[in-house]
């Protein structure tokens, strides 16, 4: 028996079951390919940003911010991008954006809960209605008959939806639980890596004296002025009009 045959005798049950397992297998993918990236990369980036950060800060933040396309380098880039700060906004910086990246990891969760959930409910469903349809086609006078031995058949084949339901929520499951122990091991990197490069800040705080970038905002804020203040500049050489006007109203004369 083949799985087209197995799906035409499931009932109407099959096709919302159908749909379930396209779901779960296309959040399943997504999902997979995102964690291969991240577990094969964030190793490294966290040792190259935490080596540049002992000796040259500008130089780690430049690593991080060629690494934002990983959660892990927005993590660690987070701090390192604020031009002047202390010990409690490198924290709260740091806080923040693990929040953000953790939230993101948990894409899918949701859906994938919805699959486990779901996909028992109805493969039951459409067995209640496979046994209803086996059962109320019998008459009282057609027991002890050759018809009553095609019941247990009809039982056989409504419950083509309860197993096609358990076997989707059981492959979702799997994976769920799966992309759950991932989530519980970046908030282990995360919290090691903060600890390491906060660590570090506290031990050898930057120098933000020697950052050209802060000396390019300083520059042109002082070179910067209101439009009010320009207003009265461009005024500043002409002659003064409060003096003209006082002696071209002046009555004695």
């Amino acid at each position: 028996m083949d799985i087209l045959d197995l799906f035409k005798k499931g009932g109407p049950a099959m096709w919302p079951l159908l749909a379930l397992s396209i779901l779960a297998v296309s959040v399943i993918f997504e999902r997979l390919w995102f964690w291969l990236r991240i577990l094969t990369q964030e190793k490294e980036i966290v040792d190259r940003v935490l080596d540049a950060a002992g000796d040259n800060w500008e130089a780690a933040a430049d690593i991080a911010r060629q690494a934002t396309n990983q959660p892990i380098g927005r993590f660690l880039y987070a701090p390192l991008k604020l031009v002047k700060n202390d010990p409690e906004s490198f924290r709260l910086a740091l806080e923040a954006t693990a929040e953000d990246e953790l939230a993101g990891m948990r894409r899918g969760e949701k859906l994938l809960e919805a699959v486990i959930a779901l996909a028992p409910m109805l493969g039951l469903l459409g067995t209640v209605l496979g046994l209803q349809q086996s059962v109320g086609n019998l008459k009282l006078g057609e027991f002890g008959t050759n018809a009553v031995a095609d019941v247990p058949a009809g039982i056989g084949t409504a419950l083509i939806t309860t197993a096609t339901g358990l076997i989707i929520a059981i492959a979702a499951l799997v994976f769920y639980r799966l992309f759950q122990s991932f989530v519980v091991n970046q908030i282990k990197v995360f919290r090691k890596a903060g600890n390491d490069l906060e660590l570090l800040y506290r031990q050898s705080p930057p120098d933000f004296s020697n950052n050209t970038s802060i000396v390019l905002r300083e520059s042109s804020r002082e070179n910067f002025t209101p439009p009010r203040k320009r207003g009265r500049n461009k005024f500043s050489g002409s002659p003064e009009i409060p003096e003209n006007n006082d002696s071209s109203l002046d009555p004695e004369q």
